[in-house]
């Protein structure tokens, strides 16, 4: 059996192990989603229903009243779900190895990158390819300021603002105001001074 052969990486990437992404079956998927990433982004500004159904087959879940401004990159598109009424502006990144949910009343600032992927960091097996995931949870009503990085395996609790430019790489909790690099929670929202 050749090296592009190899049986079960679709599988083991679906499970959250490492893999080899230049398996043909992960290669065909992510194709079909460039090339539906390429018609959303080409689609009429003014074609709100084309545009609607370009995203409803190139995600897993587009809730009722989503707005997503392309352009829009994506690695599998199928493994991320957009709760209603959510907000994502220009030049969004969702890097969909593993799951990425965005949940309902969300803004993501222009830039915002959603990362699941990750790599070895022992030289050989990076060197051959392999890579796995952890996926990222964003709760109902968050703001992502513009380029905010979020890495694998974050969640962010509900009702939480992350400032522009910050890179978070732990969970964040609900209510919270987070910055910086990597972020850190510089203020509990709800209080009287909210």
């Amino acid at each position: 059996m050749s090296d592009n052969a190899r049986p079960g990486q679709k599988e083991a990437m679906l499970a959250g192990e490492p893999y080899l992404a230049d398996d043909p079956e992960l290669a065909a998927d992510a194709l079909h989603a460039a090339v539906l990433s390429e018609r959303y982004n080409a689609t009429p500004a003014a074609d709100h229903e084309a545009r609607r159904a370009v995203l409803a087959e190139l995600l897993g879940e587009v809730g009722e009243g989503v707005v997503v401004r392309p352009p829009l990159r994506v690695d599998y598109g199928h493994r991320t779900t957009i709760g209603p009424r959510t907000f994502i502006n220009f030049g969004a990144v969702l890097l969909d190895v593993a799951r990425i949910t965005i949940g309902a009343d969300v803004q993501l600032g222009p830039n915002v990158q959603l990362l699941t992927p990750t790599h070895p960091l022992d030289p050989e097996p990076r060197r051959a390819k392999w890579e796995a995931a952890e996926p990222i949870t964003i709760g109902d009503n968050v703001w992502l300021g513009g380029g905010v990085i979020v890495c694998p395996g974050v969640s962010i609790g509900e009702n939480t603002v992350v400032g522009a430019g910050a890179v978070v790489t732990k969970d964040l909790p609900a209510n919270v105001v987070a910055v910086g690099n990597p972020a850190r929670v510089i203020r509990t929202l709800g209080g009287p001074e909210a």
